[in-house]
């Protein structure tokens, strides 16, 4: 994180930026359920408020220093920090009803690894369960605050196919000013969903 970030991203106008205009057009639709996973808080400014949204928040950072400040600011709530890698998530299939990650994925340097991360995020997710996510949309301004840093923006025009790729269904991209996504995971089918007279097990294979 280069000093641009480290002077934006803890700021109240940030988090009110993230709060009052990110956040709300994402859940509009989205039931984010009892758990969720937030990939890459950072400073917590999505933090804040998806905790008072669910029961139980997983915040995954990579970052030891920013995890320890965030760990320290919910201790006895209902965030738990975690150190870790979103593209190597040390979680069984299915343990959660959504995931979201903010303003991060630009900082990913390679479109393999963000794709890596958005399959892990699939594959952790609950049959039904929600992906929910922003980013920043490519510009001159955006390239000169990342001197120093990271900076991989997201094509919005190739996002679509990029979930469906990895088995999302139910996909909005949104863009306006910035780039917002949500997703879902398809709700498994059940053997009794079979056609009448189908082999036992088609329909899951269908």
């Amino acid at each position: 994180m280069n000093e641009n970030h480290a002077r934006v991203c803890p700021s109240p106008e940030w988090a009110a930026h993230i709060q009052d205009e990110v956040l709300p057009s994402l859940t509009e639709h989205a039931d984010l359920g009892d758990d969720m996973l937030e990939i890459g808080p950072g400073p917590g400014a999505a933090t804040a408020w998806l905790r008072q949204r669910v029961k139980r928040l997983t915040a995954l950072e990579i970052d030891d220093e920013a995890a320890g400040k965030l760990a320290g600011r919910y201790a006895g709530g209902n965030v738990e920090v975690v150190v870790g890698n979103g593209a190597e998530l040390g979680y069984p299939d299915g343990s959660f009803d959504s995931v979201g990650c903010f303003t991060m994925l630009h900082h990913v340097p390679t479109v393999a690894l963000q794709n890596k991360i958005l399959a892990e995020a699939f594959r952790v997710l609950r049959p039904g369960g929600v992906l929910i996510g922003s980013d920043s949309l490519a510009s001159i301004d955006l390239h000169h605050f990342h001197s120093g840093d990271t900076y991989n923006p997201i094509e919005p025009a190739c996002l679509l196919g990029r979930l469906q790729t990895l088995g999302f269904d139910k996909i909005t991209v949104m863009t306006d000013g910035i780039l917002k996504f949500v997703a879902r995971k398809p709700v498994e089918h059940r053997a009794c969903d079979a056609e009448p007279g189908a082999e036992p097990g088609a329909a899951a294979a269908a």
